[in-house]
């Protein structure tokens, strides 16, 4: 898949501006930033649903903008609201959507026994899918997804919501898929699994900040990143930020994160500046292990909301 250019306009504001990147055949591409960062409107642009306002996107030879419908047969979107009957059994809903998709008759058992072995509803194949919990259900719309044998996969935050175990079971699906020769395009506001993709885009206010694997993301930060737990972990970080020797600071869960450069070796030099600003109740300070999650906070400036 290729994507040049793209860009799309909601009255006077660009939801995405410019975006231009390419995912390799065989790849699990995460696309990753917070709420309005864009990721659904390229999502939905990928799979042809929405039109772009500039650039193109060619997906095995098909102009995607301009032939969506030529695209189809080769992909599968699972859309945040994907179209899933609660009144219909698991069975019935995967048949409905072989049926939308031509799926031929003769073909469907052996397809259904593999979307079964690792979906791991086969014992519920006959249950209402309105019965069923959070994490079934996206298990269930991953099969109906599926079962058309898509070469290339775009899911939009499908974990959303969904309980750990059903979490981890439904990367364990997509490994799987991937290990298979599918391509797969995820959306994620949640980092810890963006580092279970290949390569990983970022996304901020609508334009891309970054792209690489994980690894080479989390080697390019600079300097060492430190944690610190206080009464107020707000003062902590407005104390902090600003001072150059701190690259950048930000909340980070119940503490604060500090980047400090390069040239900083003493950690006591944020016990100084939290000190002269009139801080007290910092409980603890250590270093910490770089996380994607400090990648981007760095890449936005500290405010992925900003």
């Amino acid at each position: 898949m290729k994507v040049s250019g793209l860009g799309r306009r909601f009255g006077e504001v660009w939801a995405v501006e410019d975006l231009s990147f390419e995912v390799h055949e065989g790849e699990l591409f995460g696309l990753v930033g917070p709420d309005g960062a864009g990721k659904t409107t390229t999502l939905r642009i990928l799979a042809g649903v929405l039109p772009p306002t500039s650039g193109q996107v060619f997906l095995h030879g098909v102009d995607v903008v301009r032939d969506p419908e030529g695209a189809k047969p080769f992909l599968a979107y699972m859309s945040q609201q994907f179209g899933l009957y609660e009144d219909l059994t698991v069975l019935e809903n995967i048949h409905f959507y072989a049926d939308l998709y031509r799926v031929p008759k003769r073909d469907r058992p052996p397809r259904l026994e593999r979307l079964f072995a690792f979906s791991q509803l086969g014992p519920w194949r006959h249950t209402l899918a309105g019965k069923l919990s959070g994490g079934m259900k996206q298990k269930l719309f991953l099969c109906c997804a599926l079962i058309h044998r898509p070469r290339v996969l775009i899911l939009d935050e499908p974990t959303f919501g969904v309980d750990p175990l059903s979490r981890r079971d439904l990367w364990l699906i997509l490994h799987e898929m991937v290990a298979e020769g599918v391509t797969a395009v995820v959306s994620t506001s949640y980092l810890d699994e963006a580092e279970r993709c290949d390569r990983v885009a970022f996304l901020h206010r609508g334009r891309l900040m970054a792209l690489d694997t994980p690894p080479r993301l989390l080697a390019s930060l600079p300097g060492r990143v430190v944690a610190l737990w206080g009464k107020d972990p707000r003062r902590i970080r407005d104390a902090l930020k600003g001072r150059k020797e701190v690259l950048g600071v930000a909340l980070f869960g119940h503490g604060v994160h500090a980047l400090l450069g390069p040239e900083v070796e003493d950690l006591a030099v944020l016990g100084r500046i939290l000190e002269e600003a009139g801080v007290a109740g910092v409980e603890r300070m250590e270093p910490a292990e770089v996380s994607l999650e400090d990648v981007f906070l760095h890449l936005a400036g500290g405010d992925p909301h900003g």
